[in-house]
């Protein structure tokens, strides 16, 4: 497809539900706050939405590319979007039952729409390639695509801490603003995909038996185990952030520390820009060991960091179109800083997993996609953790996550399996 016949109204829409991956996602870690006040739950249950949310991706991750194979990228993109407008308005209604079923409505949405990230996942980006004409400008749209994902994550923490305020009277009907725009965004998706004639390519068949030739290449082997546990940095970080200062402990109001956590998507989005500009100049490798090292020394610090020493960080009160300063401990503020680490992780570790599959990378990147469901294992880990002894401790998780990253890097990630055939 040529740049003269690109599709903006499909650029734009795909671009908008890359936004929205990150919107809906990340919706779950703030919900927590609300969970674990209505329910009384634990850390490890209050974070129900991101398992559900996950663990879908680990059910959907291969029958997604299938559906890709039948129905094309237009057709699963709106199966996609009906079933997460079906996700959303059955969290919005686990506000509006009793408290009885509330818990277990709230988890079903949170899987319903698991099964949408998952599938707009594995549609959004090959789409995006595809409307720009491949190329140089088909990596431009999904790069500014990312852009825009980070940019609705950081969105989402500011509104959903906006939203709920004190952390003590949270109730999941408070999360009724965020739910509309999430779904308004996806019925206008739908229907502008809907009328949208979009030019696809001939699809090949999908052979599972490509699964096995796929695992006999031992870099992509441990390249699922590091995205699996990078899960566990990208998500574990802010997460218990946002849990360890609304705690009573530091006592925090919600809709400020929704602003500071919104402060570690911004260093994504940052440090995605970066990625992008020395991208074709910096080996894979070597971005990631740099960031996994930096990964290290940073939550090493946050750790031990004292408490009683602290630095402010910015954030935007929207309400009011103001540049707000909170004072936060010094630790935190290292944990912050992990976001400009981990905006380049996936495409890096996936660029080196890959490497030398031939026919076998469809098939890789359809596994790759199952492993996102490492968020609710490695998050449920760090509550368990954070439930035994304390916040700061549970990011032992994190560090152990991030070393086996930097071991991908510099040893896990050499293909020792040349001879092998990809024909």
């Amino acid at each position: 497809m040529s740049t003269k016949t690109k599709q903006w109204g499909a650029i734009i829409v795909m671009i908008a539900l890359f936004a929205m991956i990150a919107f809906v996602t990340n919706l779950c870690s703030p919900m927590a706050i609300i969970v674990k006040n209505d329910f009384g739950a634990s850390n490890v249950l209050a974070q129900i939405g991101n398992y559900g949310n996950f663990i879908a991706y680990l059910l959907m991750g291969v029958p997604a590319g299938m559906l890709i194979s039948k129905f094309g990228y237009k057709k699963t993109a709106l199966i996609g979007l009906g079933i997460g407008i079906a996700g959303i308005l059955i969290q919005w209604l686990s506000g509006h039952v009793g408290k009885e079923s509330a818990f277990l409505v709230y988890l079903i949405g949170a899987f319903v729409s698991g099964f949408t990230m998952c599938i707009l996942n594995c549609v959004v980006n090959p789409m995006l390639n595809l409307l720009g004409g491949g190329g140089n400008k088909g990596n431009q749209l999904i790069q500014i695509g990312g852009v825009f994902n980070s940019s609705a994550a950081v969105a989402v923490y500011i509104i959903m801490g906006a939203l709920i305020g004190d952390a003590t009277k949270a109730h999941i009907a408070d999360a009724t603003p965020a739910l509309m725009i999430a779904l308004a965004i996806f019925v206008i998706g739908f229907i502008t995909l809907l009328f949208t004639k979009i030019e696809e390519p001939e699809q090949a068949p999908v052979d599972i038996s490509l699964v096995k030739g796929a695992m006999k290449y031992r870099h992509f082997v441990l390249g699922v185990v590091a995205i699996f546990l990078y899960m566990g940095v990208e998500v574990g970080t802010p997460t218990y952030i946002l849990q360890y200062l609304t705690s009573p402990e530091m006592g925090m109001d919600a809709s400020i520390v929704g602003l500071i956590v919104a402060v570690y998507w911004l260093m994504m989005l940052v440090g995605r820009f970066v990625g992008g500009a020395i991208g074709s100049k910096v080996s894979s490798r070597a971005m990631i060991t740099t960031v996994s090292i930096a990964t290290l020394v940073l939550v090493a610090f946050g750790m031990f960091a004292p408490t009683n020493v602290t630095v402010k960080v910015p954030g935007i009160d929207w309400a009011n179109l103001n540049l707000i300063w909170a004072e936060v401990p010094v630790g935190i503020f290292a944990f912050l800083l992990v976001g400009l680490c981990t905006s380049v992780m996936w495409g890096g570790i996936f660029n080196m997993a890959v490497e030398g599959l031939g026919k076998y990378t469809a098939i890789a990147s359809g596994i790759f996609m199952t492993m996102v469901f490492g968020c609710a294992v490695m998050v449920a880990i760090q509550g368990y953790v954070a439930d035994l002894t304390n916040y700061m401790t549970s990011y032992w998780v994190v560090l152990f996550c991030a070393a086996y990253i930097l071991f991908y890097a510099l040893i896990g990630s050499k293909n020792v399996n040349k001879d092998n055939s990809v024909e």
